[in-house]
């Protein structure tokens, strides 16, 4: 996703509540940064998860930014307590995680504990709106069973893997029906394509 650097399109957070979890003082200072910058007043600063399971249980919170918290992985523990423990509607929030590192086993780990994404540091303004953005038009369902609670880890909508039955109620049967209308008329779909404007 790209953002239009032509576009007058305004994105304001002035009415939204940010947590930031990052222990690292640099790290916290950019976020707060781009966050303001993006016009967020009510900013939650945590530099550990227990202040960050603290503010949930005491504040409704909008988005959280949330570092992966070095080597041990903390902040994806948090994001995982999070999802499970059902403080309403903050269970349900958008999650950013950071990391100075992603390869893709750490970006495994961020959509298996529940994150909405996860983006590379060094952190930049446009990143960081993008993936607001993104997150605030994609409408994922949230999922909840006994392995996993967030946001559905699908982000293409290609169907049911072959050779596999759906698990999910708006998942489409594996065989194909009868037509139950009869096909469009050659006439009819090549005057559909004159009338169709295709640019370059």
């Amino acid at each position: 996703m790209g953002l239009n650097p032509e576009s007058r399109a305004r994105f304001n957070l002035q009415r939204a509540t940010v947590l930031i979890l990052d222990s690292n003082a640099m790290g916290m200072s950019i976020l707060v940064q781009i966050l303001t910058g993006f016009g967020a007043k009510s900013l939650h600063r945590c530099e550990s998860v227990a202040e960050a399971e603290a503010v949930v249980q005491k504040n409704e919170i909008d988005l959280m930014v949330v570092d992966s918290l070095g080597p041990d992985g903390e902040g994806y523990e948090f994001v995982r307590w999070l999802r499970r423990s059902k403080i309403q509607p903050n269970c349900f929030a958008p999650v950013l995680l950071t990391s100075g590192h992603t390869p893709s086993r750490a970006v495994n780990k961020a959509r298996d504990c529940g994150a909405h994404f996860i983006l590379a540091k060094p952190l930049t303004p446009i990143s960081v709106l993008e993936r607001i953005l993104w997150i605030s038009k994609e409408g994922r369902r949230f999922v909840e069973c006994d392995t996993y609670v967030g946001p559905d880890r699908r982000f293409k909508n290609e169907g049911v893997p072959a050779g596999m039955a759906g698990r999910r109620r708006d998942d489409l049967p594996i065989e194909v029906g009868e037509a139950t209308m009869p096909n469009l008329d050659q006439e009819l779909i090549d005057g559909m394509m004159k009338t169709r404007k295709v640019t370059i």
